[in-house]
């Protein structure tokens, strides 16, 4: 059997790989759209199950892993900057205070079975000034992630404090997602061992 990813993120490509899982690519194409009066972890749960049933649809029969992530300040919804100036804009809402970082996990076995649950995490960022800012957006890493950073690289110099699962900030919950495999028969030693 074989496990599917439907993200096209690389960094939840390189984490279910650092495990020494075998993952096949497959790039869901679904409307992302906010729909009205419906929260953060409803949206990010519904994207994620959205994204997992277009590729299971297509490739019924194998494991296939959805996921959606949003971070949240003030009761306000930051996911991927639009452009240069939604980069800068997010980063200064961030900026000295805390903040949600939810991921929406939607597992499908191959039998058809699904689970789906999501994760939060909390993340304070360090007092930031103009310049800093500017400095971090310029160095590229603010495009194509929620909340426009990356706790994983340069970012991680933003960040003051984490509560909860740092894989989580970086776009997947992997102790989360370990115990839905589990929950769908998959158990940890045989992740240990990838034998599906």
């Amino acid at each position: 059997m074989e496990i599917i990813l439907a993200s096209g993120s690389p960094r939840r490509q390189t984490l279910l790989r650092e495990l020494g899982w075998e993952i096949i690519i497959k790039v869901p194409c679904i409307d992302e759209n906010v729909l009205p009066d419906e929260g953060p972890e409803e949206m990010v749960c519904r994207l994620a199950h959205k994204k997992a049933h277009s590729v299971y649809n297509e490739f019924p029969n194998r494991w296939v892993i959805g996921a959606d992530t949003v971070v949240t300040v003030d009761g306000e919804v930051l996911g991927k900057p639009s452009d240069y100036e939604d980069a800068l804009c997010m980063i200064k809402k961030l900026q000295g205070k805390m903040h949600d970082v939810i991921t929406g996990v939607a597992l499908f076995a191959p039998d058809g079975r699904v689970l789906i649950e999501s994760e939060k995490t909390y993340v304070k960022f360090r007092p930031l000034n103009d310049s800093e800012i500017v400095s971090y957006v310029n160095s590229g890493e603010s495009f194509d992630k929620a909340g426009s950073y990356a706790i994983q690289g340069k970012g991680t110099l933003l960040t003051e404090s984490i509560d909860g699962c740092y894989f989580n900030v970086v776009g997947l919950p992997l102790q989360r997602l370990s115990r839905m495999f589990e929950d769908l028969g998959w158990s940890l030693s045989e992740q240990w061992r990838m034998k599906i």
